[in-house]
Parts: C-alpha cells; sequence; structure tokens
C-alpha cells in the first residue's frame, strides 16, 4: 500500500546498514554510551596480562637485543614524519630506518594519524577511522615475528589491498585466570603465513612467521602491526586496526593497550587528548571571551594541508572560510622561504635589503598607474588606519565615507569607519566625522538588479554625501564581506570614485579580502567590472592589502600614488618596526610566485563558476535561499524565510553553518543580519571540493530544522 508504506523508506535504509553491525558491536557501543565498559571482561584481559607482564616473551628484536626502543610519533600534529612516510618508499623511510637503528622502532597505540587515505577507512555516516588501535615494531623485512605467549593460529588471511594488512594472523591464547584473547600479527610474509595450519601450537618466543616487503604488506614501510583483540566479532584472520574517533572507546575496550604484553612502557600509548571541554576551560580562565570561538560545537584543530584542517583526532574538514591561507594552507614554498630567511636575517627597514626592494616591485606592477609607493605593515588593521592617515594629511580634511554594514579593522579609527561594529551589539552609534551611505546591494537594497543604471544610482549617494567638500576619503571593500558578500552593481566603483575625486577627496580601495586573484576573472576586485571601455576602469589612490599576502604570516600593504605619498612625508617619520622586514617581504613574494606558478587566479575563476552556478541551481530546490552572489572564490548565500519581505533566515543560517561543520565542511556566517552564508575557501580549492560541498549543503538545507521557519 503506497499510502500506509510512504514513511517507511528511512527505515529500511536504517536496517540496510545495521544489519552489517555484529550484534557485539552493538551491545558494546550500547554499554559505551552509558559510562559502562564497553567490552565486559576486556579489563580482566589486561589485568592479567599486567599481572604476568615478566613472562612473555620478546616479539621482534634488532641486531642489537639490550637496545633501547625509539618511539616515533606520528599524530596529526607531528612534525617527526610526513603523514604519507609509512606508504612511502625512499626518503622518508630512509631517515625511520636511521633512526631506528640497530633496535625496534615504535609506533604507538591510541594514535590519531593522517596516513590513513584509503576508501577502506570511511564509514557509513562519513567520519573516517583515524586512531591507530595496534602497536607498530619497525624492522626490515624478513625479520623473525616470535609468540609473546603460548597459543594456537586460529585463522590467517593474506589480502593483497592497498593499505591492508597483506600476511595477517590470529593467535588465539586462553589463560586459566581470564577470559579468552587473540594477539594479531600484520603486515606478513605471505610465504611464512601460507605454512601455518590452523590450530596449530605456537610456543611462547616461538619465530612462526616474517615480516613482508613493501608490496606484499599493504603498501606499508615492513613493520609489525601488533594487536590485542579482546572480541573477534567472527572475524577469520583479520580484525581493525584503526577506529573511527566517535567510537573509540568502544575500539579500545575491543583492543586495549599492549604495552605490557610486549614489555614496553607507558611511551607507546599515546598521551591522553584534551577534550574541547577541557580546552575551553583553560581559555576562558586566561582568554577574554570577547575572542569567540566558532561553532556550538567546538574545533580543536592541530593541522593543516592545501584545503584541509584536521582536528586532534584526525578528522579532516574541508575548509571553505577561511581565506587568509590564500595559496593553501602549510604551503610549502610559504614555509620554506620564511624559514630560509628567518634563518639569514631578520631585522627592520632602516637597513638596506633586497627582499623589501622585490616585493614592492612586483606589487606596484601588478596595480595600474600611478599607483607605485609601498607602506609595509603587519595586519589589515594596520593598513587602513595608515590609509586613513594618507588620505587625511594629503587632503587636509578629516571626515570618511563608509558603506553602510561595512567593516574595515579592530583599531578605534577603524571602529569609527564601521557600522557593522558601531551600530552593533555594544556599539554607540556612528560618530562625528563619519558619513555612512547605503550598501550598493542589488538584492536587498534601494535599487534592484545587476544592472549599470543601479550602479550609478547607487554612487549617486556618495557624490551627496561628499557635497560639503569636507571629506577626506571614500572607503570601500570592493566587493563587501561583512556587509553579506555582496556584489556592487557595474558602474558603481567607477562612478563613486569620480564623485569623492571632485569633491576633492580621495577613493580608498579595501582588498584585504579579495585581492589577488580571489576575484577569478581579474586580480583585484576594483577591476571586475572592467571592459576595454576606459569609463569602465576604477583606479584608486589608495589600495590595501592584507590577510592572504602573507598566507597566515603577519603582513600588510598599503600602496598608493607618488603625490600622496610625497604629501605624508611632512617630517614626521613614519616606522613600523616589524612591517616590510626580509622575512615577511620573503613570505609574500612566494606567495606571489605560487600564485602565478599554479596558475591559482585561473582555478579561482573555474572552480567559483561552477561552485557558484551549483549554488544557483538549489535554489529552485530550498526557498530558503533567497540569493546567491559572488566573484571567483568570494561567494555568499542569504538566507530568507520570506520573499516577499525579505525577512532574515539568521537563526537557520547558523544552523546551517552548524551542521555543514559536523558534516566535516567549514562555512560561516556574515552580513549585518547574520544570514548570509559565507564562502572563502584557499585558493587550491578544486571542482570536486566545489560538487561536494554544494551536494553536503542540499542535504543540510533539505533538513526540517531549515525548512519549518520558511514562509512562502
Amino acid at each position: 500500500n503506497e499510502y500506509l508504506s510512504i514513511s517507511e523508506d528511512d527505515a529500511w535504509t536504517c536496517l540496510s546498514h545495521l544489519r552489517d553491525i555484529h550484534p557485539n558491536l552493538a551491545h558494546y557501543r550500547l554499554r559505551a554510551a552509558l559510562g559502562w565498559e564497553p567490552v565486559p571482561g576486556s579489563s580482566r584481559v589486561s589485568d592479567w596480562i599486567e599481572q604476568h607482564r615478566h613472562e612473555f616473551a620478546p616479539v621482534i628484536t634488532g641486531p642489537d637485543e639490550d637496545a633501547e626502543p625509539v618511539y616515533f610519533d606520528f599524530s596529526v600534529a607531528s612534525l617527526e614524519f610526513d603523514p604519507t612516510s609509512l606508504t612511502v618508499p625512499g626518503h622518508a623511510a630512509e631517515a625511520l630506518w636511521k633512526a631506528t637503528g640497530d633496535g625496534v622502532s615504535i609506533g604507538r597505540w591510541n594514535e590519531p594519524r593522517l596516513a590513513y587515505t584509503g576508501a577502506a577507512y570511511g564509514t557509513l555516516s562519513g567520519e573516517r577511522r583515524t586512531v591507530h588501535i595496534g602497536v607498530d615494531l619497525f624492522r626490515q623485512e624478513g625479520t623473525p615475528v616470535c609468540a609473546p605467549l603460548d597459543g594456537i593460529v586460529h585463522s590467517t588471511c593474506i589480502s593483497h589491498d592497498q593499505f591492508d594488512y597483506g600476511g595477517c594472523v590470529l593467535l588465539e591464547h586462553r589463560p586459566d585466570e581470564a577470559p579468552v584473547f587473540w594477539t594479531l600479527y600484520g603486515h606478513l610474509s605471505h610465504d611464512s603465513v601460507l605454512q601455518l595450519e590452523k590450530g596449530q601450537r605456537i610456543r611462547s618466543g616461538e619465530a612462526f612467521v616474517q615480516l613482508g616487503a613493501f608490496e606484499e604488506n599493504g603498501g606499508w614501510v615492513p613493520h609489525l602491526h601488533f594487536q590485542i583483540v579482546t572480541d573477534r566479532l567472527d572475524l577469520e584472520g583479520t580484525f581493525p586496526g584503526v577506529a573511527a574517533p566517535s567510537q573509540l572507546a568502544t575500539w579500545l575496550s575491543l583492543s586495549p593497550s599492549p604495552k605490557n604484553l610486549l614489555g614496553l612502557d607507558g611511551r607507546v600509548d599515546t598521551p591522553p587528548r584534551l577534550s574541547t571541554e577541557d580546552l575551553m576551560v583553560r581559555r576562558r580562565e586566561h582568554i577574554s571571551s570577547t575572542l569567540s570561538v566558532s561553532y556550538a560545537r567546538k574545533l580543536h584543530i592541530v593541522r593543516g594541508h592545501k584545503q584541509f584542517l584536521f582536528d586532534a583526532e584526525g578528522r579532516a574538514y574541508l575548509d571553505a572560510v577561511n581565506n587568509v591561507p590564500h595559496v593553501g594552507h602549510s604551503n610549502p614554498r610559504v614555509v620554506d622561504a620564511l624559514h630560509r630567511q628567518m634563518r639569514t636575517l631578520t631585522t627592520n627597514t632602516r637597513y638596506l635589503h633586497e627582499s623589501i626592494l622585490d616585493y614592492s616591485e612586483r606589487l606596484c606592477a601588478m596595480l595600474p598607474d600611478p599607483l607605485e609607493v609601498c607602506f609595509f605593515v603587519n595586519s589589515g588593521s594596520e593598513a587602513n588606519d595608515l590609509a586613513l592617515r594618507l588620505a587625511r594629511v594629503a587632503t587636509g580634511k578629516q571626515d570618511i565615507i563608509v558603506l553602510d554594514g561595512a567593516y574595515h579593522g579592530h583599531l578605534t579609527s577603524l571602529i569609527n569607519i564601521s557600522p557593522y561594529k558601531f551600530d552593533g551589539a555594544g556599539g554607540t552609534g556612528c560618530p562625528p566625522g563619519t558619513r555612512i551611505v547605503p550598501m550598493p546591494d542589488p538584492y536587498r537594497g534601494a535599487y534592484k538588479g545587476m544592472t549599470h543604471e543601479s550602479g550609478l544610482a547607487y554612487a549617486e549617494a556618495v557624490r551627496a554625501a561628499s557635497d560639503d567638500r569636507g571629506v577626506a576619503a571614500f572607503i570601500a571593500e570592493s566587493v563587501p564581506g561583512c556587509g553579506g558578500q555582496i556584489v556592487p552593481p557595474p558602474g558603481y566603483l567607477a562612478a563613486a570614485s569620480t564623485a569623492i575625486r571632485e569633491a576633492g577627496g580621495l577613493f580608498i580601495a579595501d582588498e584585504v579580502q579579495v585581492g589577488m586573484g580571489r576575484a577569478g576573472s581579474h586580480f583585484w576586485g576594483f577591476q571586475i567590472h572592467e571592459t576595454d571601455d576606459p569609463s569602465t576602469h576604477v583606479v584608486p589612490d589608495i589600495v590595501v592589502l592584507g590577510k592572504p599576502i602573507g598566507n597566515g604570516h603577519p603582513l600588510a600593504v598599503v600602496v598608493t600614488t607618488r603625490a600622496i605619498s610625497d604629501a605624508f612625508t611632512n617630517g614626521m617619520e613614519y616606522f613600523n618596526t616589524f612591517g616590510g622586514n626580509p622575512a615577511s617581504c620573503a613570505v609574500g613574494l612566494a606567495v606571489l610566485d605560487e600564485l602565478r606558478d599554479q596558475g591559482l587566479q585561473n582555478n579561482a575563476h573555474v572552480v567559483g563558476s561552477r561552485l557558484l552556478k551549483g549554488l544557483i541551481a538549489l535554489m529552485p530546490k530550498h526557498s530558503i535561499m533567497g540569493d546567491v552572489r559572488g566573484v571567483g572564490l568570494y561567494i555568499g548565500v542569504e538566507l530568507v524565510r520570506n520573499h516577499s519581505s525579505l525577512e532574515p533566515a539568521d537563526s537557520e543560517a547558523s544552523y546551517v553553518a552548524n551542521r555543514m561543520r559536523d558534516l566535516g565542511i567549514l562555512i560561516s556566517t556574515d552580513g549585518p543580519l547574520h544570514n548570509v552564508l559565507k564562502i572563502k575557501p584557499p585558493m587550491v580549492f578544486t571542482t570536486e571540493d566545489a560538487d561536494h560541498l554544494v551536494a553536503v549543503l542540499d542535504d543540510v538545507l533539505g533538513e526540517d530544522a531549515v525548512q519549518a521557519q520558511v514562509k512562502d
């Protein structure tokens, strides 16, 4: 009956997943959720092993049996070895063997790692298995492996899959005073495993198998994966050696620490990881609560790579919101440039050095004439503050025109020109000397649509605000971010810059967020509406750069004309202790090199266009999507509850951002009404990333919690 069975689909989907879960495993997870010992009897096994810890034979020894073991740190945040060092022969493996020497090297139990990249490590929920629940014993291929105590061969397995065990054996142990348990031996040579027979008795200290070569042990550097198993869940010859973080309590009960069975000390157990709750308690003790932490479920991020961030448990998050790591998190070229220069020299601009000259020449060559003089500072806020000083000195005037909803930095001078702050919570309203003009918002503003006429209409407000000729500057983000990821209509910036100049003021283009190729079609945000017609060209008097130009290193630049710079040179020296130091300039040059060599501006155009198109395609399906807008990899999705009144869906936007975080994608909310989903990923974002983001957002927008408040 179609009517009666309409609600059954989800139940059948759930049952199809549940049938593949062993009943014991379900039982243990329920016990773990109650705070009980997940596997009844697991602690008795561990207690028995501890009581007999001096009776077990060595499992693997090196040429020097007395050599102390070397403990490796392969955890997510480790700098000892690259995450791929266990799966790539060559230099990394050679470094591992060099550190091992004539002893045995140890890979730790309960350690989150990034090495587990194969499809086999995925789960139905999308969470990846990242936590190593055995112990690694590193020696060369062919090394004999011994049993630490008497047992029988329960089962064996030969796997040819990449990242699997290769040859694997389960030995069964039945102590008189403890429950039955098993020991697992993985990454063995196939020949040695094939010689074993089921039920074969293995004596303590007996060498019964050998370590396999790289080619036959799943593609890992030769080593033994050793693991205790307290319930094999009816598996034959194998058992998972890596667990999902959310299920860790259960799996650590299924495979407790083997340190006493191996005769190792506490270093084999990875130190306990602080919970986010513990970290928040520490943070509240010494960090002001005005420094917010993103998401309802806080993230403990310990590593970044390209467009991904990794938490302490090794879970990967697709970073679609951090535009500061412009050319990717932990970019090797940028890191190497900083490292080399810091090892050589880092001082200030009172000494001559080529790097500041090289960098300033490169920047100015990328900007239109007559922008040719650079000032180096450490942050976008410092840069915007200096831009205001330059404008006021050059014009002899004080007032500043700003866009409604704009944000330009956290210094006092910038809070005073940031309606996003002074009109928001804790603000005291518009101060004297600040003149506000409407945000050129084609969706929510007075003049609708992306037409040249609407751009001119918005620009008239700048002309009106500067009519008394007491204005020093009009400052605007070329594509406003905190204002809601707004793309101004064509002609707006050209007309507004003309209007302010006719009144004797200057146009300051704040490119802190959208500059450096992010717009895709053009390198600078103020150029996005340029055509062959010279009247569409915009040449700011001052350009402010920050955030992405240092890829996370504190670097910002103000670029202006010779005339404005000369006016500022009035006898009062400008000096910045750190601005323009050789290390910062080396970083800036490396970022420019990466942008050029990796074709990242074009990537922003191609990937951004695909992402924008995919998001727009969702609009007919989800009526909560009021507007989708953006340029390149700088995109906003405005959520509204009612298309007629444009009632902002702010709580829904917050819900969506938090749900995306739970599903492994980081976005944020922005805009004066806090109802715009902000998408500004690193420039190395791929088309696959874009498609994945669209698919996950599609699912989240379809959830009842989002749809419940939509009124039309």
